[in-house]
């Protein structure tokens, strides 16, 4: 038997009404989520290639592509890209959506939008785009690859290929804001403060 005294006791005694806040807390923080708008997420790679020299061992060249794989995923997030991407015609997207924003607002949702990252040890770029609509985010990610295809050679030089490897691929469910993580936090917190309260009591 606990102490019901004890901090211990205390939370044994309280526990179910510990654990309903809890509960209420992550309901209260997906109704929270709901709030903001559900996007999706599509993800295209693109391979790059850095063009080996004779006695240049394949890690480093590798480490190479890497680099150069950083240097391009820093330009991805530039108005001078944003362009690039624009001007790519295979892709019926609205450019209003970025248009009608202030400089500053369409900088900032650009690069919410594009998020690129380098995957060490494969010389691959991941090109993430986030939209509201699917078949908007998979137009995104593969513009940006065709783009960086078409004219990344203007921020890296002539001895870097740069590839698709994968076309883009939308997630089934919305990714952003992450419904699920926001309901295990509410409930972390839930019970943490309320186990406070309980112990504190």
């Amino acid at each position: 038997m606990f102490n019901t005294h004890n901090p211990l006791g205390r939370l044994r005694r309280g526990f179910k009404l510990i654990f309903l806040v809890g509960i209420l807390v992550a309901i209260l923080s997906v109704g929270v989520t709901l709030l903001f708008p559900l996007q999706y997420r599509a993800d295209a790679q693109v391979l790059i290639i850095s063009q080996s020299r004779t006695g240049v061992d394949p890690y480093t060249v590798v480490r190479s592509a890497e680099r150069v794989g950083e240097n391009i995923a820093q330009v991805m997030k530039t108005n001078d890209f944003y362009a690039k991407v624009k001007d790519q015609k295979n892709y019926d997207i609205d450019w209003s959506y970025f248009e009608n924003k202030n400089e500053r607002e369409k900088r900032k949702l650009w690069q919410k939008t594009i998020v690129p990252s380098v995957v060490y040890g494969t010389g691959v770029l991941n090109v993430s785009s986030f939209h509201r609509e699917p078949a908007v985010a998979e137009k995104l990610a593969n513009a940006a690859t065709d783009a960086l295809v078409a004219r990344g050679w203007e921020y890296v030089g002539g001895d870097v290929t740069i590839k698709v490897v994968n076309n883009a691929v939308v997630s089934k469910w919305p990714v952003r804001p992450n419904i699920v993580l926001n309901a295990m936090l509410g409930f972390i917190v839930g019970i943490f403060l309320m186990g406070l309260l309980v112990v504190r009591k």
